[in-house]
């Protein structure tokens, strides 16, 4: 992923009005991201943790998501799976996070979710950078997980602006 500047990323929102992206709580470190491992740039909110952020290359340029993330269960463990790089996570490992539409439709309210790691850190699990625990064994090379990652992602943020 090309490395962004903090005014690339406010402008890069389409689910929030303008004044949201401008007040939204842009990370501090952004100069020592591992711009080259990442497929998308996530985070949460540090002062509020029901908020998370995703933003993604795409033929257009960066799109940026704004996220609700839903609130764990408590007193159960579990395993999940992220709906994106199919990482298992046991616990609070794996958030619903959703999307208010752009436009019209999310004026009306409408949204789409998805199950997605918890720390947004999907490129990291995906290339051995992060570890969640044991991985699901499959076939596909590093590449092919990648692809398939960008791929999902690609549908979830069609999803968002359609």
């Amino acid at each position: 992923m090309l490395a962004l500047t903090e005014r690339a990323i406010r402008a890069s929102f389409v689910n929030c009005t303008q004044g949201e992206a401008k007040r939204l709580a842009v990370p501090s470190d952004l100069q020592t991201h591992p711009w080259d491992d990442l497929d998308f740039l996530g985070w949460r909110d540090p002062a509020a943790p029901q908020r998370a952020y995703l933003i993604a290359e795409t033929d257009d340029g960066p799109v940026g998501v704004a996220l609700r993330v839903a609130p764990q269960q408590t007193g159960r463990t579990r395993r999940s799976m992220c709906s994106l790089c199919l990482t298992t996570h046991t616990g609070d490992g794996v958030s619903l996070m959703t999307a208010r539409k752009a436009g019209r439709e999310g004026r009306q309210g409408n949204s789409v979710g998805a199950y997605v790691c918890s720390d947004l850190a999907c490129s990291l699990y995906l290339r051995g950078r992060k570890h969640a625990g044991p991985r699901m064994h499959e076939t596909l090379s590093v590449e092919e997980k990648i692809e398939r990652t960008r791929t999902t992602l690609a549908a979830f943020l069609r999803k968002v602006t359609d």
